[in-house]
């Protein structure tokens, strides 16, 4: 793919606008996900506002299937480290419960109330919480924002103790901001406070990875073309890097639905964080 030159940095990476009924999504999602915990019963259980950390939004929810798990899922919610909550996104639980295993999903501080390092920091928390809850191995996915939030966990320097770096599977970075350096050219960086330091420092395309990461880089080949550069940038560096890595472009996918696999044990998006 040749990718265009940027004129507009802000339309580089604005979703919405060009996505049918975009802004109705927010709320899909949050109707979507309250359904899905008032149905928990009928595959399993869950274990609602566990506190992970000190910090009032450092709080998670554990889903688990009706046996004993498999492992552990984690998946961490995009909205350019901004936006959002845990109560959008239950429903991209039901196919890995529905496979047996265990889903946590946090809530974090957001900027700009806390910088992204400290919420890599706090997402890293988040982990090391739930698997002292859940034994296994252990799964992590993340959309957009949340995409580069795990795939730092696999950076050096490392954030996890290393008894859960060595549980970790496979990673899947669902249409991940690899590169915090673009994002620094738009008005989001007004509440993001990226400076070059951070971006350095904190983007996992300019980091090497942790020895045996597995990760799969999965984007929708209808999103904007930033999307898939980044998509792209990450799964080729770090194999050059050593990291064993796949890089997926699913067809008839925009940034929006991308993640919607996740609620089908049989889909092709959960089939691949469990399966690759």
């Amino acid at each position: 793919m040749i990718f265009p030159a940027i004129e507009d940095w802000n339309d580089a990476y604005t979703n919405g606008a060009h996505i049918a009924g975009g802004d109705a999504y927010p709320g899909r999602w949050a109707e979507a996900a309250a359904a899905f915990r008032d149905g928990i019963g009928a595959i399993g259980s869950m274990k609602l506002d566990l506190s992970y950390g000190a910090q009032p939004r450092n709080k998670l929810d554990l889903f688990l299937p009706t046996e004993k798990p498999w492992g552990l899922f984690v998946f961490v919610h995009g909205g350019y480290w901004m936006r959002f909550d845990k109560s959008h996104w239950s429903h991209l639980a039901e196919g890995a419960v529905r496979r047996g295993f265990a889903v946590a999903m946090q809530s974090y501080t957001l900027c700009p109330d806390i910088g992204i390092a400290g919420i890599a920091r706090e997402v890293a928390e988040a982990v090391s919480f739930a698997a002292r809850e859940v034994e296994g191995p252990i799964y992590l996915a993340g959309h957009s924002a949340g995409g580069h939030l795990v795939s730092r966990l696999m950076a050096a320097p490392a954030l996890l103790p290393e008894e859960v770096q060595r549980r970790i599977a496979h990673v899947v970075s669902i249409s991940g901001l690899h590169d915090l350096r673009p994002l620094m050219k738009t008005t989001m960086n007004e509440t993001l406070k990226i400076e070059a330091v951070d971006a350095l420092a904190e983007s996992p395309a300019l980091l090497e990875p942790l020895p045996s990461t597995r990760i799969t880089c999965w984007v929708g080949a209808a999103e904007r073309a930033e999307f898939i550069r980044q998509n792209a940038l990450l799964a080729n560096v770090w194999r050059g890097l050593g990291a064993a890595t796949a890089e997926i472009v699913e067809a008839n996918r925009h940034h929006f639905d991308v993640i919607e696999g996740l609620t089908d044990p049989r889909s092709p998006l959960t089939a691949a964080l469990f399966e690759a």
